[in-house]
């Protein structure tokens, strides 16, 4: 990348936390405006013009977006170091960021990781509403928000492992989470369950040591809570598990493009749909555009209960803050109404004020999850039975690919890999080079767009064919590139395949592994642990009861099965996805990374019981 020349891998990575506090969807681009808004925060010596200059030197294509490569390129146009250095400082000092020095393994001395109060504070009321009723957490809730103790609250992982369910229910099995009379062994667990659990449903680990949640790394603790906050929210913001979202539909726009849009892009359309309803500007962005508070009282007008169903009453929302000269004041207002809806959470009035684009996100989720005020719409012509929601298989697929940390982030696995970018820096995980050369990289022209995107997905076939040797038959870009189900599972499934066998063959000192030889290994270790489970393949029937796999996490790590808590003969459907929860979760707790779910056990699907045996012959292996 020869942008990046000029900084150090220190420096790089502070500019990228920079850009990261910016680019909030994570889809690796921020805008013209927020830009400008940045560089006027960082108090750099830049005149307005000189700031329009920079961005129309940029290689953008109209559409007003910067990716961080030209984002960096603004920098070296600015040709000082000085001023380079000046953002890095400024943008630390705005209010509410706190800097701290780095101490992990892998930042060296004097760096500084900055976190944010404002964060803090709305993380900290957010837990403590979620877990008040929690008897597993009357030791640390309710914690004070003016305090570090969230920093500490974190350290055993129980917080953690039950914001993880609040967020995807039923991800980690309550019995395998360590409650009573802590040791520094069973808390070393609870944190190996929670970040593997936090893998499972999407979030990004990499980088993050149980060792850091125990000493309560700040920036690291925000950063995980984030993950793990937001894909609670998300998670009914998609259109199979909210058919309603379909009055956002426009006029000449088709059912598949409204299923391509993120959360994020839901949202603002959700928000516009409510403002144009009361006959109100649109807003283009939750930062900069609702800081003056009058876009959320005419939303909160808009979805507050109009006492029209049954058994809701109507709540009024009182509009005459809006008459308030202050800021501040008017934003306090507003949200002492919110109140009133229960959707107070995650901002202060300050936050509003100021355009924390994280926090108001994060605002207005709650708010549309708890009065989207929409109704399906009941005669336009639309074909319900292509309203599906994603498989497990696919969800599998999509949370191990966003785990990663692939940018941008997978939200809907078909239209989301339609140019391929996310499948290259899946090659790079699996070591497969990528030529990034041939590569063509958003945004993308209005005109012949698409045809760049198939290039992408051409050379994205060539490499699996040539390169890393996949078996790609009938498979072509166009396949891809269209999203067809079958031919694109097939070449995810090699990635994710490839991806977890050289995890074992890095363990194993480079010897290649095959779906016979983990078989073989998983016997000699259950026969050499006395078990009496055996597995003649991964689709062996016997794997449903989950008892060669409860047999082998005993095996590697004697006594941490509970058997009294499971029953293992004559087991119906109940019982056997009982075992298969407590499986998971176990695997998960001595530190294997399985992202495979339950049902995957019960129901013998090969490929994800593959990845499970896999994973935790890796932990195995490493013990020896």
């Amino acid at each position: 990348m020869a942008s990046t020349v000029h900084f150090s891998e220190e420096e790089m990575a502070e500019l990228q936390e920079a850009f990261g506090k910016v680019d909030i969807s994570g889809n690796g681009f921020i805008h013209a405006n927020d830009l400008t808004n940045v560089l006027k925060a960082a108090n750099l010596p830049l005149p307005g013009y000189k700031a329009r200059e920079l961005i129309q030197n940029l290689t953008t294509t109209g559409d007003g977006r910067i990716s961080f490569d030209e984002f960096i390129s603004i920098f070296q146009n600015l040709k000082s170091d000085d001023v380079a250095k000046s953002f890095r400082k400024q943008i630390n000092k705005k209010e509410g960021i706190c800097a701290i020095g780095g101490t992990s393994e892998q930042s060296s001395a004097g760096t500084q990781h900055s976190y944010s109060e404002e964060e803090k504070y709305a993380f900290v009321n957010w837990i403590n509403k979620a877990l008040e009723k929690d008897p597993d957490c009357k030791h640390v809730v309710p914690m004070n928000p003016e305090t570090d103790d969230l920093f500490q609250a974190v350290g055993d992982g129980i917080v953690l492992c039950k914001m993880i369910n609040f967020s995807v229910p039923d991800t980690i099995d309550e019995r395998t989470i360590n409650k009573k009379k802590l040791t520094p062994f069973t808390i070393q667990e609870n944190l190996n369950l929670a970040l593997n659990s936090a893998s499972a449903i999407g979030c990004h680990v990499v980088n993050i040591g149980a060792e850091d949640l125990k000493e309560g790394k700040p920036y690291l603790v925000l950063g995980l809570l984030w993950q793990v906050i937001k894909i609670g929210l998300f998670a009914d913001i998609e259109i199979s598990r909210n058919e309603a979202l379909i009055a956002l539909l426009r006029e000449g726009e088709s059912l598949e493009d409204l299923m391509k849009l993120s959360p994020e892009e839901l949202l603002l359309r959700w928000a516009n749909y409510h403002l144009e309803n009361a006959g109100c500007n649109k807003v283009n962005n939750f930062s900069s555009d609702i800081k003056d508070s009058r876009a959320y009282y005419h939303l909160l007008n808009q979805v507050a209960p109009k006492g029209d169903e049954e058994g809701i009453p109507a709540i009024t929302i009182d509009m005459s803050g809006l008459r308030e000269k202050d800021d501040v004041q008017r934003a306090e207002c507003m949200l002492q109404q919110a109140e009133r809806l229960g959707c107070r959470q995650f901002v202060t009035a300050t936050d509003v004020v100021r355009g924390n684009p994280k926090l108001n996100l994060a605002f207005i989720a709650n708010l549309f999850n708890k009065y989207p005020a929409l109704h399906k719409p009941e005669n336009q012509d639309i074909d319900w039975s292509s309203i599906e929601g994603e498989t497990r298989e696919e969800r599998t697929f999509r949370n191990w690919m966003n785990s990663l940390g692939v940018n941008p982030r997978v939200n809907h696995l078909y239209s989301d890999l339609s140019d391929a970018l996310v499948i290259f820096q899946l090659y790079e995980k699996i070591k497969v080079p990528v030529d990034w050369n041939r590569v063509n990289k958003p945004p993308y022209p209005k005109l012949g767009g698409n045809m760049k995107k198939l290039e992408n997905c051409n050379y994205a076939v060539e490499l699996g064919k040539n390169q890393a040797k996949f078996s790609l038959v009938g498979i072509a870009g166009q396949d891809l590139n269209e999203g067809n189900r079958t031919l694109t599972l097939a070449l995810i499934w090699q990635l994710m395949r490839r991806y977890t066998l050289n995890i074992l063959e890095d363990i194993g000192g480079g010897e290649k592994v095959n779906d016979e030889i983990i078989v073989s290994w998983v016997n000699e270790t259950l026969t050499a642990a006395g078990k009496d489970s055996t597995i003649s393949s991964f689709k062996d029937s016997k794997i449903s009861t989950s008892m060669p796999v409860l047999d082998l996490i005993d095996a590697i790590q004697p006594g941490s099965i509970k058997y009294d808590l499971l029953k293992t003969e004559d087991l119906n459907d109940e019982e056997k996805l009982n075992n298969a929860k407590y499986a998971i979760s176990m695997a998960r707790k001595i530190g294997a990374r399985v992202y495979a779910l339950p049902e995957d056990l019960v129901e013998v699907k090969p490929k994800m019981v593959m990845t499970v045996f896999a994973c935790l012959m890796g932990k195995g292996m490493k013990k020896v």
